[in-house]
């Protein structure tokens, strides 16, 4: 018989889902038939499946050691995060907030949200191998609920990222995000001068192939629709920084939008001005794009996280990014208490 008692990281989930994973070399049909047959138990008393779990609760499988074994396959290694082949070492990742269910951190650009390959080491690695240090989980429990990031940033993108922690945590993060109750708010240094808010719509298509997208004023079968919203903070004469309101949050949207009205982001090397970029490169050997996100605020209603219900919270910029404010007399600009 294996006892397994259910812990914070893993409560909520429906315990089929939950058996499935513990479980993955085993067929749904011959689980749910240990269900009837009362081969698994949920605290010692007949399941269907259906059921949510709680922190404490225990689940026994009337298994053999080896018929565990066999269905519960091997384990998923944890990749370690270890510096890129360059010998260059990453650079740090600084926790904004932590609770038992939630992580928010402060990306840097040039790291990715979530691997693209195999091989990468990403956000996620950072954030698991924290997690284990800290005995927040165990390999074990990552079997059945993998800590991972809940909304993305481009590798290039520096700002913050949210992390669900428990599968309640990131359950209601990603409720938060699709339904667009988290207000998202970012800092862009972009080329031209812009002196009045505005709110931009249109209609964004992907190019997976490429990974680019491009924007259109008219609806297509294959777009889909995306809503921007930025207001000036401040301009030189000839650059503007922007507070951009993120409504819908569509891969490359703020990037390809506002290159799209002919300002495009400051160092975006894909959708950004050749002759601006030149210059930043030269002026401030800067390698990643002016664009941050820096604030992202929790509605104080319809928010089961009661930690975050009605909060702000910041990422403080790069240093490359003040550097050049600061050279381009915008630093003033910028009021991180906002």
């Amino acid at each position: 018989m294996k006892l397994v008692i259910i812990n914070e990281s893993e409560s909520g989930q429906r315990l089929d889902k939950y058996l499935n994973k513990l479980l993955k070399e085993a067929g749904k049909s011959f689980l749910y038939k240990m269900l009837r047959k009362k081969n698994i138990t949920l605290n010692n008393a007949k399941a269907d499946g259906s059921e949510h779990l709680k922190a404490g609760d225990e689940i026994r499988l009337y298994f053999s050691d080896e018929t565990y074994e066999k269905f519960a396959g091997k384990p998923v290694p944890v990749q370690p995060v270890v510096p890129p082949a360059s010998g260059k070492k990453l650079p740090p990742v600084k926790i904004i907030y932590q609770d038992n269910d939630v992580m928010i951190v402060n990306k840097p650009a040039g790291i990715l949200s979530q691997k693209a390959n195999a091989e990468d080491v990403s956000l996620n690695e950072y954030i698991l191998q924290y997690l284990l240090k800290k005995e927040k989980v165990t390999r074990e429990s990552i079997a059945t609920f993998r800590p991972s990031v809940c909304n993305r940033l481009d590798r290039n993108t520096s700002g913050i990222v949210t992390a669900g922690i428990t599968y309640r945590g990131a359950r209601e993060l990603s409720r938060l995000l699709r339904e667009r109750s988290a207000d998202k708010r970012y800092l862009a240094l972009v080329k031209g001068v812009l002196k009045r808010p505005a709110h931009l719509k249109g209609w964004l298509i992907k190019d997976k192939e490429n990974n680019r997208v491009s924007i259109q004023p008219q609806q297509s079968e294959e777009a889909q629709e995306i809503e921007t919203e930025y207001i000036p903070l401040g301009d030189n004469g000839r650059m503007t920084l922007l507070e951009i309101h993120l409504i819908t949050g569509k891969s490359h949207q703020i990037r390809a939008h506002l290159a799209s009205v002919e300002h495009p982001v400051i160092g975006d090397t894909k959708y950004g001005d050749e002759l601006a970029n030149g210059w930043y490169h030269r002026t401030y050997h800067g390698h990643f794009q002016l664009l941050h996100s820096w604030k992202l605020h929790f509605p104080a209603k319809d928010c089961e996280l009661e930690n975050l219900a009605g909060k702000t919270f910041r990422a403080s910029l790069p240093e490359n990014f003040l550097r050049v404010l600061e050279g381009e007399g915008l630093l003033s600009y910028v009021n991180m208490e906002q």
